[in-house]
């Protein structure tokens, strides 16, 4: 048998170097890997962990803005952001389309429900990305976002195959032109990044941007390669903190009275501009504040008219609301004297000749008299018996040619007119120089609070919404005390006589059950080349007053410019009609009941915590004050108000006790009461409307055990209380006129 030869395979061993090389290659390659971790300079451990790693932001709330009962102003609320799909490999049903199919008719449909043109649409919804690809969705900017649910339901009725909708945040004013120039507004705004974000851009919203603005937190976790949440994987979150809440002086009460009679005017008069505040002139809180025209915070409409904040922003000539200071500053240096008489009618000084409103004057007439007639002449002798310099002096003593430091920025200061003679003479009955509202609300506050002027502030306090610890309280500041006590006090029983006088100026400003006082103003508007406009159409109509007049809760001031009067109607009616309406409502709502407002007694409130409560509540009835006791009585843990503060007679005095709470009668219990009462005895009371109670939904006696709500409902004063309009003939000045010789 023979053998076979062997035979060399050169195609075997070449095939066997090259496969074989390729493995040892590998091989040594995966050891590298494995060993290093490390693939073109970059480790794998990084790779993987952005491939499988997802990174969720979690979106911080705007902090709340609320007036100062806790209602609120301004927060977020739920919106929506408006998305087209426009990729076709969305849609794996032809049947049920994902995706946009006629860009054409979708841009028209959405130009209906969105601010954007249609071509601007068409244009989104066809774009192509930066390589020529179709992007699998698009948005469309600030035009789709902050959508409502209601638009979003009227959108989604139009079944529009692609077009869908993303949960979104948007910022919430739910009471509408409410102090709309104070708190101002904020929208989203694109960042550098492409995100969005609220971002205050005028009034309280703008100022306080830093405060109200959040930190949004974030959530990361690991997914499957389709996006999936892998099972036992670890999630690290970082939680979003959410902006302060900003808590303001403001009432809501105070502050719709005060919407509700500025809108009625504005449309039966329809002036060039109005504004109004109104302030507590025991601390300098402004209780409401408001202007027209306003706008709508929401929806902006309306803002084209003016981005000021009038009230501290705009300077006017005050008018004869200035003349309150010149009588002050005669009284305080001694050279007020009521009886003495001078002649009305005209005053010449130098090359100068001013006159009273109604040119011709009255005769020889006592100074208060004077006063009561509003008489430019009884200034200008008042002057000259002070002292030009002593009178500037007092003026800047009030406040006027600074600014009152109130915490909003863009404040004017007005200018004090001193160079010449006619200057200060005209200044004295408030020609000339000028001020901003704000200005004459703080210098009132020195009449109003026996000669201690407070500085006006709008913010209260800034509350940690995580923890609910005040970050920055306001405390009442007293700017100064330009005037004694006794002053303050014959300068209020003078304005009280302007309305009660049968000669005074403001008769119009009477409140029934009420005894106010104040003055009325009548000034004449520049025109931007020089000169005055004339006719009664042509003036600022204002008034500055103080309710009740024996202790002042209330300033009120209102401004009217250029309102359209009827040939029988004179400029002191439109203001009339909201300060009157405002006062007398407000003091109800603040439980000063007409029959007691003549003379308000009050009682210092003495430190009970500690104290038994059947001994103090003997010692407060004594005292003609009514106490509350929340628990079973014992000893007073918390009480309300607190001591030392001056507490009118017949108000309501809450103690807190250990031990179950037996829930009392709310019958006329004004919503400050009730308010009080919930915060102090933490039952879950819900409260519909304003005003005062009208109703319960529990007993009063009743002890409380569990967590149902107490339902408790108000009246407004309007709907409590009808005051018929009385016609009067009173008279008013016209105007100050100051013709040149």
């Amino acid at each position: 048998m023979s053998k076979k030869k062997f035979r060399f395979q050169w195609g075997a061993f070449l095939m066997l170097l090259l496969y074989g090389g390729l493995f040892f290659a590998l091989f040594i390659r995966i050891f590298i890997i494995q060993a290093t971790g490390v693939v073109d300079g970059q480790k794998l451990e990084v790779k993987a962990a952005a491939l499988y790693e997802k990174e969720a932001v979690l979106s911080a709330e705007r902090g709340k803005i609320l007036d100062r009962n806790g209602n609120i102003i301004a927060e977020d609320t739920l919106s929506y952001r408006l998305i087209a799909v426009v990729n076709p490999k969305a849609t794996t049903n032809p049947e049920n389309p994902k995706h946009v199919l006629d860009p054409d008719y979708t841009a028209k449909v959405l130009s209906k429900y969105i601010a954007m043109d249609e071509s601007e649409i068409y244009k989104i919804l066809t774009r192509k990305l930066s390589d020529g690809r179709q992007p699998y969705q698009v948005e469309f900017g600030v035009a789709g976002r902050s959508i409502s649910h209601e638009l979003m339901n009227e959108i989604d009725k139009e079944k529009l195959p692609g077009i869908i909708f993303a949960s979104d945040k948007k910022r919430y004013y739910p009471n509408g032109a409410f102090a709309s120039h104070l708190v101002g507004f904020a929208q989203k705004e694109e960042q550098e990044d492409g995100s969005y974000k609220t971002v205050g851009k005028m009034g309280l919203e703008s100022i306080y941007n830093k405060e109200l603005t959040g930190t949004d937190g974030k959530m990361k976790y690991e997914s499957d390669i389709f996006g999936y949440l892998l099972p036992n994987s670890e999630k690290m979150i970082q939680p979003a903190v959410d902006g302060s809440n900003i808590y303001l002086t403001l009432d809501k009460t105070i502050q719709n009275f005060l919407e509700e009679s500025m809108s009625k005017v504005y449309k039966q008069y329809s002036p060039e501009s109005m504004v109004a505040v109104v302030a507590n002139p025991k601390t300098g809180e402004i209780l409401a504040m408001s202007q027209r025209p306003t706008f709508d915070p929401d929806t902006r409409e309306g803002l084209e008219n003016n981005w000021l904040n009038d009230v501290i922003e705009d300077v006017i000539e005050p008018g004869s609301t200035m003349k309150t200071f010149t009588l002050a500053t005669a009284i305080e240096t001694g050279n007020w004297h009521p009886n003495a008489e001078f002649q009305s009618g005209s005053y010449t000084i130098l090359d100068r000749t001013i006159r009273d409103h109604n040119n011709v004057g009255w005769g020889r007439i006592s100074y208060l008299q004077g006063f009561q007639r509003s008489a430019n002449t009884a200034m200008a002798h008042l002057l000259q018996m002070i002292g030009d310099e002593t009178f500037i002096d007092y003026m800047k003593k009030f406040g006027f040619g600074e600014k009152t430091g109130i915490d909003l920025p863009g404040e004017a200061t007005g200018t004090l007119l001193t160079t010449y003679p006619i200057n200060r003479v005209t200044t004295s009955f408030g020609q000339g120089s000028t001020v901003t509202p704000i200005q004459l609300v703080q210098a009132m506050t020195a009449v109003a609070n026996d000669g201690k002027m407070m500085q006006p502030y709008v913010i209260d306090r800034i509350v940690d919404s995580e923890n609910e610890k005040t970050i920055k309280k306001h405390e009442p500041k007293t700017k100064g005390q330009p005037i004694s006590a006794a002053t303050a006090k014959q300068v209020r029983e003078i304005l009280a006589s302007t309305i009660t006088s049968e000669v005074g100026t403001a008769q119009r400003f009477k409140v029934e059950g009420y005894e106010v006082g104040g003055k009325t103003g009548t000034a004449q508007i520049a025109k931007p080349g020089g000169g005055y406009y004339y006719g009664k159409n042509n003036y600022l109509y204002s008034f500055l007053g103080l309710a009740p007049i024996d202790d002042p809760q209330l300033i009120v001031y209102v401004a009217v410019k250029r309102p359209k009067l009827a040939p029988t109607e004179v400029g002191s009616e439109p203001v009339a009609a909201i300060f009157t309406s405002v006062v007398q409502n407000s003091l109800k709502y603040l439980n000063i009941k007409p029959e007691d407002a003549a003379k308000v007694q009050t009682v210092a409130m003495g430190d009970y915590i500690g104290k038994n409560s059947d001994s103090i509540q003997v010692e407060l009835q004594n005292e003609g004050l009514t106490p509350i006791i929340i628990g079973e009585g014992g000893t007073i843990t918390d009480q309300y108000p607190d001591k030392n503060l001056a507490i009118t007679k017949g108000s309501l005095i809450f103690l807190k006790t250990d031990g179950e709470i037996s829930l009392p009668s709310f019958e006329n219990w004004s919503l400050r009461n009730v308010l009080v009462y919930k915060m102090m005895s933490g039952l879950p009371i819900e409260i519909v409307g304003d005003g005062y109670v009208e109703s319960q939904s529990v007993s009063a006696n009743t002890v409380v055990y569990d967590s149902s709500p107490i339902v408790v409902k108000l009246k407004t004063p309007k709907e409590m209380y009808t005051v018929p309009e009385k016609e009067t003939e009173e008279t008013e000045e016209e105007g100050e006129i100051i013709p040149q010789d």
